[in-house]
C-alpha cells in the first residue's frame, strides 16, 4: 500500500496524524466489518507481460456469450437492434467521448447543442411538448415520473400500477416510495390485460397511475381509457414505452398521457451487461418545472446568434440536493447522442419500417411456437416485439442452457422475476432476426429434449 499511495513512509505518518489514526488498518477496520475481511495476503498469481496477459484475457472472453457469438432472441428491456456504423463514428468523437455535461452553459456549446437536439427528437417521438437531456435509465425514469407526479398531484399518495410493468421498474419504483408518505397498488394482469383492472382501482385518492405499453410481456394495453379513467378522477399518467413501437403505434401524448418515460436502449445503443443504458422522459408543457434532470434550451447571445443553455432550473436543482425537485442531477449524455444520431438516421420512415419488420417477425415467431407440441403462447392477441412461451415440460433453464451451447440466445426465463411464470421464457424478435435464424432457434429448442434424454441415458 506504501507504493501506491505514499512516496515516503514520513508521508504515510503525516497522513495518518492529520487524520487522526494510528494506522491504515484502523481506516478499514471503521469501513469493513471483520466478517468481511480478507485476514491473508492476496493469492495473485506472478506478473505476466504484456502479450501473454492479452492471450489470458482472450481466452476469458471467448468463454463469454454475445450478440456477436450467438444468435439472440433475448429481450426484456435490453434488445439486439441494428446499429448504424455512423452511430458509433459520431460518437467516438472526442469532443463527445471524453467530455461530461457541463454545469455552466458557456462550458460546450456543441454538447448543449446535442443534448437540445435530443431533447427535440424526443418531443417528437413522444408526442409531448418537453423533454430533458436524459436520465439514468428506464427504470429511474419510471421512478422519477411517479415521484414527479406525486409532487404534482397535492394531497394524494396512492400510485396505481400493473404486475405487466417490468419487474425490476417496479422493484426501484418499491424501494424510492417505502420511505414516503405513499401507496403503491399493483394490480393483476388478466386474459385481456391489465387496462380494466387499473381502472378499476383508481379513486379520489390516486396520484398517478403508471402503465407499460407494450408491455413487459409484449402486450397492448388500452391506454387512452386509463387516461381518461385518471383524468376524470383528477390522477396524472405515466406511460412506459418502446421507442421503437412508436414507428406503429399511437404515440404517448395521443393517448392523453401526461408523462412518457422509456429506455433509450433500443434507439442505437449496444447490449451491455447492466448499462450503463438511457432513461427517456417527457412531459406537457404544464408540468415541466417539476421535471427533473437538465433542460438545454435554444436561445441567442448578445450578438444575436443563436447558442443553448441550460434552462428552467435553478442552480439547486443540480447541487443543493437538499433544496432540488429531484435527486437526478447528471444524465446520459453520450448514450443520448446515439439516440440523436440513430432517429435522425431513420427518421419517420425508417422508424416505421424497423416497427414493420419487428411485428412481421414477432408474428412468424409465435406461429412457430404455437405449432410445437413442447411449447404453448401464454398470451393471446397483438403483441409487439416480445411475446411469453411457456414449455410444457418445465425445464426452462435446462432449455435455455442447451440453446446457448448451441450458440442461440433463445429468450429471458420468468422464474427470478416472476412465479408464476416459472414455467415460461420471454422470447424477442427484432429487425435483426432472419427467417434462417428463426429456422435454427426451433430446430435448437426442439432437440433440447432429445439431448436431455440422452443425458440421462448416459447417467444410467
Amino acid at each position: 500500500m506504501n507504493g501506491y499511495l505514499f512516496h515516503t513512509e514520513d508521508d504515510r505518518r503525516e497522513m495518518l496524524r492529520a487524520i487522526g489514526a494510528t494506522s491504515i488498518q484502523e481506516i478499514i477496520d471503521v469501513q469493513v466489518p471483520a466478517a468481511l475481511q480478507m485476514k491473508r495476503p492476496l493469492d495473485l498469481p506472478a506478473a505476466a507481460d504484456e502479450m501473454s496477459l492479452e492471450r489470458d484475457l482472450r481466452r476469458l472472453s471467448a468463454g463469454n456469450a454475445s450478440v456477436s457469438s450467438h444468435i439472440c432472441f433475448m429481450g426484456g428491456g435490453a434488445y439486439d437492434h441494428f446499429i448504424p456504423a455512423v452511430v458509433d463514428e459520431m460518437a467516438s468523437r472526442g469532443e463527445y467521448y471524453t467530455s461530461y455535461t457541463p454545469y455552466q452553459a458557456e462550458v460546450s456549446q456543441g454538447n448543449l447543442q446535442v443534448m437540445f437536439e435530443y431533447e427535440t427528437l424526443v418531443s417528437q417521438i413522444t408526442g409531448l411538448d418537453v423533454s430533458n437531456a436524459s436520465l439514468y435509465d428506464g427504470g429511474s425514469a419510471a421512478t422519477e415520473a411517479v415521484l414527479m407526479a406525486l409532487s404534482i398531484v397535492k394531497k394524494r399518495s396512492k400510485v396505481i400500477t400493473s404486475d405487466a410493468v417490468h419487474p425490476e421498474y417496479r422493484d426501484i419504483l418499491e424501494a424510492y416510495l417505502q420511505n414516503i408518505d405513499a401507496e403503491l397498488v399493483v394490480v393483476p394482469s388478466g386474459e385481456s390485460g391489465t387496462s380494466e383492472a387499473l381502472i378499476d382501482a383508481i379513486d379520489d385518492q390516486t396520484a398517478c397511475v403508471l402503465v407499460q405499453h407494450p408491455n413487459f410481456y409484449g402486450r397492448l394495453e388500452q391506454v387512452q381509457q386509463i387516461a381518461d379513467a385518471a383524468h376524470a378522477a383528477g390522477a396524472l399518467v405515466i406511460q412506459s414505452f418502446d421507442p421503437i413501437s412508436v414507428g406503429l403505434l399511437k404515440r404517448p401524448g395521443d393517448l392523453g398521457v401526461d408523462i412518457a418515460v422509456a429506455e433509450g436502449q433500443c434507439l442505437g445503443n449496444p447490449l451491455q451487461y447492466g448499462g450503463p443504458y438511457l432513461g427517456i422522459i417527457a412531459c406537457r408543457k404544464e408540468l415541466m418545472r417539476r421535471m427533473p434532470g437538465r433542460i438545454a434550451g435554444q436561445t441567442t447571445d448578445r450578438r444575436g446568434k443563436r447558442c443553448w443553455v441550460l434552462t428552467l432550473q435553478t442552480r439547486e436543482q443540480h447541487i443543493r440536493r437538499e433544496k432540488a425537485t429531484s435527486n437526478i442531477c447528471s444524465n446520459q449524455t453520450l448514450l443520448a447522442l446515439r439516440a440523436t444520431v440513430y432517429l435522425s438516421l431513420l427518421g419517420p420512415q425508417g422508424l416505421k419500417e424497423t416497427a414493420e419488420h419487428c411485428v412481421v417477425k414477432t408474428n412468424l415467431a409465435r406461429e412457430r411456437f404455437a405449432a410445437s407440441e413442447r411449447f404453448e403462447l401464454v398470451h393471446a392477441g397483438p403483441v409487439f416485439k416480445e411475446f411469453l412461451v411457456r414449455d410444457r415440460e418445465n425445464d426452462v433453464e435446462a432449455l435455455l442452457n442447451h440453446a446457448q451451447d448451441q450458440g442461440v440466445l433463445a429468450g429471458v426465463p420468468l422464474a427470478p422475476m416472476d412465479s408464476q411464470y416459472s414455467d415460461c421464457f420471454l422470447v424477442a424478435v427484432t429487425e435483426k432476426r432472419t427467417e434462417a435464424e428463426l429456422d435454427r432457434l426451433m430446430e435448437v429448442i426442439e432437440s433440447a429434449s432429445a439431448a436431455r434424454s440422452n443425458q440421462l441415458a448416459q447417467t444410467l
